[in-house]
């Protein structure tokens, strides 16, 4: 997986821990030369990847990847629409819905610059970002910023 987002002025990543080794996370981090691992899960001591919880997670990245880690659950869905969600209380489309309301609300584009979105990856814990608030971060900072390059890894 080379790096397919070099030629435009921010490129920004996702990515997931969720079925994937650590060979091969950290891998695609190293090649796509992260600069920064933003953390956006809720929970930063997950034992779904036990390489992504927090002290090895940095740990990790630092050696493997000369990446800097910054966990942001201010980022992350509330707790109720996560588990509203996860139990089919509601549907994507609604958890999409509420989400977006939740980043307006927090203004959370006040707390980033594209310098530092520019090479930075969001993670998560989901496998891919068809129906993940990664996505929709990422799409968030797309709008906001406009020349914004999202990869998904």
């Amino acid at each position: 997986m080379g790096n397919t987002c070099m030629n435009n002025n921010i490129s920004l990543y996702t990515i997931g821990s969720g079925r994937k080794s650590a060979e091969t996370f950290f891998t695609v981090l190293r090649q796509n030369n992260i600069k920064i691992l933003l953390d956006v899960r809720l929970n930063n001591n997950s034992q779904l990847a036990g390489f992504s919880k927090k002290d090895d997670l940095i740990f990790f990245l630092r050696e493997l990847c000369g990446c800097a880690y910054e966990h942001l659950p201010q980022w992350a869905p509330t707790k109720k629409i996560l588990d509203e969600y996860k139990n089919k209380v509601i549907s994507w489309t609604e958890y999409e819905e509420k989400f977006n309301e939740i980043i307006k609300a927090r203004d959370i584009t006040k707390y980033i610059n594209k310098n530092t979105l520019n090479q930075a990856c969001l993670l998560c814990s989901e496998a891919t970002p068809e129906q993940c608030h990664r996505r929709l971060l990422a799409e968030c900072f797309k709008m906001h910023f406009k020349n914004v390059k999202i990869c998904h890894l």
